[in-house]
């Protein structure tokens, strides 16, 4: 039987399913590396969309902030708008401030505010960055890849595949017809139990972050 040969180019060869493994590896190990040598690190989740003038954004700066002057670091999705507001609160009060920046089609460029900067092409490699690397997460008002971000979280502690650590909702009016769902209509079909939504905290001021971050701490 005649074999059949291939012209193989490198470029093909990167592009090889198999081959793409040793990007998430790349992508791992780095992240590793640079993240390693964070101590304390708070990650801040929010919308991109909005502008310096939405009272969110302002409530992202404060929070972080507030977080910084504590001692923790900053590590935001490194974008615009709440991303932003975060990373500034953060370089604001002197603090670390950090970026996981994702490669998508429209490119997403990192803030002026952030410090150190990580590039990742794998939302998945990102996500496990995020979390392994954070004392707690701040979940501000924002869109799908928000919620992806929280509702990752609040499963994974359920689940118990990570111990359990401050999950934090700002914002009461944003968040309030999620709240209701959840108890109305998710709870009620018998699809989480009562204990489930004790996993995440519901706050509105950055002061009350703080407060509970330091709460669960002090108390484990």
């Amino acid at each position: 039987m005649d074999k059949v040969k291939r012209n193989i180019n490198f470029e093909d060869f990167t592009h090889e399913e198999t081959w793409r493994i040793f990007r998430i590896m790349s992508e791992f190990v780095e992240g590793f590396e640079v993240l390693s040598k964070i101590k304390d690190a708070v990650s801040i989740f929010g919308s991109s969309r909005m502008n310096p003038n939405n009272k969110y954004y302002k409530l992202a700066d404060e929070t972080a902030y507030l977080l910084a002057k504590e001692g923790y670091a900053i590590i935001t999705g490194s974008g615009p708008g709440i991303m932003e507001a975060a990373n500034k609160g953060a370089k604001r009060a002197g603090g670390v401030s950090v970026g996981l920046n994702i490669q998508i089609p429209l490119e997403q460029k990192p803030n002026r505010y952030v410090d150190t900067v990580l590039e990742f092409r794998y939302f998945f490699v990102r996500k496990v960055m995020f979390v392994k690397y954070a004392k707690a997460f701040v979940i501000m008002p924002g869109g799908y890849g928000t919620l992806d971000e929280f509702t990752e979280a609040i499963n994974l502690i359920q689940t118990k595949r990570i111990p359990k650590f401050p999950v934090i909702l700002v914002g009461k009016e944003y968040w309030k017809g999620l709240l209701c769902w959840l108890n109305d209509v998710v709870l009620k079909n018998g699809n989480i139990n009562k204990e489930d939504l004790s996993i995440f905290k519901l706050v509105d001021r950055p002061e009350e972050v703080v407060k509970e971050i330091k709460r669960f701490y002090e108390k484990g």
